[in-house]
């Protein structure tokens, strides 16, 4: 099944898991058994589902054979180059190509301007207003060629202006920008280039990122901190008369394998083979020497062989324009391919169900939780009317009095819940102390002026540091607070389990270690782009304040929003089963002693009342039916053995039926 296929079939999968939660959400609505915070929860991952993306950066030093890489793979049915390819920089602005059907089809460019200011390109992607946008005739090759030709571009700058948009100045022109005789440094005219192109691929959900060489890297950090960490595969390409350069290695080293738990996904591309087709080697001694070059990328990026694949992009892209299957079969692009998608879809399908197992699995066992509640409740109705036959009213007077008793015992607990919900609301208030985003402001504020006041380099990377270790600190407190509540809802669902017989499973626990380990690869990235001798001696105390602020801070700050998201999603969630199993018994008590206060004023309505009630036990037990295939139906899209909730739920369902 070639790349275009398997993507389809992801793709209809996802639909499929989309329509099967759907489904869940608008029987939950119908049956009035789910809430607001279910609903919304539910909405979310729907539309999580809807907008997946999967990103795949193609990250290389210039003349690797980079853009023709991508050309050969998603553009070889045009019979022609889309993307520039030419010996020396063909791109030299990061590039994303993807499709939303609500734009044109056109490329937008950011001007390289827009450094100077305090906005991040993730910003700027809400301001259509400041792209410089290109049409794009999709029908015309010639009309793509020309639009996307536009992402080579440079500028003459001056070394001041050049600097203080961020590119380092190097005399040799081996680290950074070279000065010519004119003492202006050339640089590259756009920040970032965005492509709408509806390609098959780019409709079902892949963005391609195409990122340019080292220096150009380097110069834009908001592209190592949140593009290349983000994409779900990253194919290195390498050239084979070249090997793993000095300049290579740094790439590798600094943007792409910056720790162990990133290797996977992270794909090596042992770029012209074809260089060793000249006619004078044997096939075996070329299938040697790729093996010993593959052999030797292998053990300088301290990756597997099987991460490492040699191709010709060249005659790849050649061969299907031309449909010359020997061709295409020896530029070995098929063994690529077929690993693109086994790294990318398999894991990013893993995570999906992971996520999807969590939410709805939360929310069935919740929803069984509280119709088994109802079920019991309804049968200790019909238990009690059917005794009361044939009895006389001191015996009913006596039911009466009894449920009364029951009711003013759960009043009595209610007050205590209600003592305990007032300690949650504290517990949370103080959570957010830590982890709110005024206290991170609060805490950025101080840094930047700490910066700003500082007379030399040591000042500046106290004040950096200290910035870590304050957001570290909160993300401790933060766990702690966590951890104190876990604790206190425990206690509370046990208790009310034992004394009132709710049958409540324990609650979802929460983790903040996500977001430390996300502010510690924050860390370690500043400590490689920033923190260093050449940064400090290079730059201004101004510029590095304003780099730090425009990358680390920002990402800092996305980090925290999204804890704060998170987080507030858990206190909403973590009390709802216990809030509507409270409410659930309390109306239960209500309808039991109005029952009963009927009966007593008039005994005809006792028939009449079991009646009702054997109704609604029928109309319970159907309900859990269909619930347990609403379950089934989700899990056998996420391709699950048996029930989504943990096998323990299981015998609440045998109590229900």
């Amino acid at each position: 099944m070639n790349l275009t296929d398997q993507f389809s079939e992801f793709s209809a999968w996802r639909g499929r898991l989309g329509a099967a939660i759907t489904q869940l959400k608008g029987w939950l609505t119908n049956n009035e058994v789910g809430d607001a915070q279910t609903d919304l929860r539910l909405a979310y991952l729907i539309d999580r589902l809807r907008d997946e993306k999967l990103t795949v950066a193609f990250v290389a030093e210039f003349s690797r054979g980079k853009s023709e890489l991508i050309n050969a793979v998603f553009f070889a049915n045009y019979g022609a180059r889309i993307l520039p390819s030419a010996t020396g920089r063909t791109t030299m602005c990061p590039t994303e190509l993807a499709w939303d059907a609500q734009q044109t089809p056109s490329v937008c460019l950011l001007p390289i301007e827009t450094r100077a200011r305090n906005i991040s390109i993730a910003e700027f992607k809400n301001h259509p207003d400041e792209w410089i946008t290109l049409p794009i005739e999709i029908d015309s090759a010639e009309s793509l060629q020309q639009a996307l030709a536009r992402v080579r571009e440079t500028k003459r700058a001056s070394v001041e202006e050049a600097e203080n948009l961020g590119f380092v100045i190097d005399p040799e022109g081996k680290t950074g920008a070279h000065v010519g005789a004119d003492g202006m440094v050339e640089i590259a005219a756009w920040r970032h280039a965005l492509i709408n192109f509806p390609h098959p691929l780019l409709k079902q959900g892949l963005v391609i990122i195409d990122t340019p060489g080292l220096n150009a890297i380097g110069s834009e950090p908001e592209l190592t901190l949140s593009l290349l960490p983000n994409a779900h595969v990253a194919l290195f390409v390498l050239a084979t008369d070249t090997g793993v350069t000095q300049s290579d290695l740094a790439i590798w080293q600094e943007h792409i394998n910056i720790s162990h738990a990133q290797q996977r996904g992270r794909l090596v591309v042992l770029n012209k083979i074809d260089s060793l087709w000249d006619g004078l080697r044997s096939e075996a001694q070329i299938e040697q020497e790729i093996s010993d070059q593959v052999a030797s990328v292998s053990k300088t990026l301290a990756i597997p062989p099987s991460q490492v694949f040699p191709i010709s992009a060249q005659k790849a892209l050649l061969a299907k324009v031309t449909g010359d299957t020997e061709l295409l079969e020896r530029s070995q692009i098929g063994a690529l391919e077929d690993a693109l998608t086994d790294w990318l879809l398999p894991t990013r399908k893993e995570i999906i169900c992971e996520n999807a197992r969590g939410e709805t699995g939360e929310i069935v066992l919740r929803t069984r939780e509280l119709l088994a509640a109802r079920l019991r409740g309804v049968e200790e109705q019909l238990h009690e009317l059917s005794e009361l036959r044939g009895k006389n009213q001191s015996v009913i007077s006596y039911m009466m009095r009894k449920v009364r008793v029951e009711k003013n015992e759960f009043e009595q607990g209610l007050l205590k819940y209600n003592a305990t919900r007032s300690v949650f609301t504290s517990l949370s208030n103080n959570l957010f102390v830590h982890l709110g985003l005024d206290s991170l402001r609060s805490e950025t504020r101080k840094t930047r002026e700490a910066m700003l006041d500082a007379h030399f380099s040591r000042g500046l990377r106290s004040a950096m540091k200290d910035f870590f270790d304050r957001l570290h600190d909160s993300l401790r407190k933060t766990a702690d607070e966590v951890a104190e509540i876990q604790k206190m809802l425990d206690s509370m669902y046990k208790k009310f389990t034992v004394e009132h017989g709710l049958k409540l499973a324990a609650p979802i626990g929460f983790s903040t270690e996500r977001y430390e380990r996300q502010i510690e690869q924050l860390r370690s990235a500043f400590n490689q782009q920033i923190n260093t001798f050449s940064t400090m001696m290079l730059h201004s105390r101004e510029t590095v304040t304003q780099r730090f602020f425009d990358t680390i801070a920002l990402e800092a700050r996305r980090t925290f929003e999204a804890a704060n998201r998170d987080i507030d999603q858990w206190l909403r969630a973590v009390m709802s089963p216990l809030e509507t199993q409270v409410r659930e018994y309390q109306l239960q008590l209500k309808r039991r002693l109005e029952s009963i206060r009927r009966i007593h004023e008039a005994t005809g309505t006792l028939d009449g009342r079991i009646g009702e009630l054997d109704q609604s036990e029928r109309l319970l037990r159907q309900q859990i039916r269909e619930l347990k295939q609403l379950e089934y139906n989700i899990g056998e899209t996420l391709a699950l053995p048996g029930a989504l909730v943990e096998p323990a739920a299981e015998a609440l369902q045998a109590q229900a039926v």
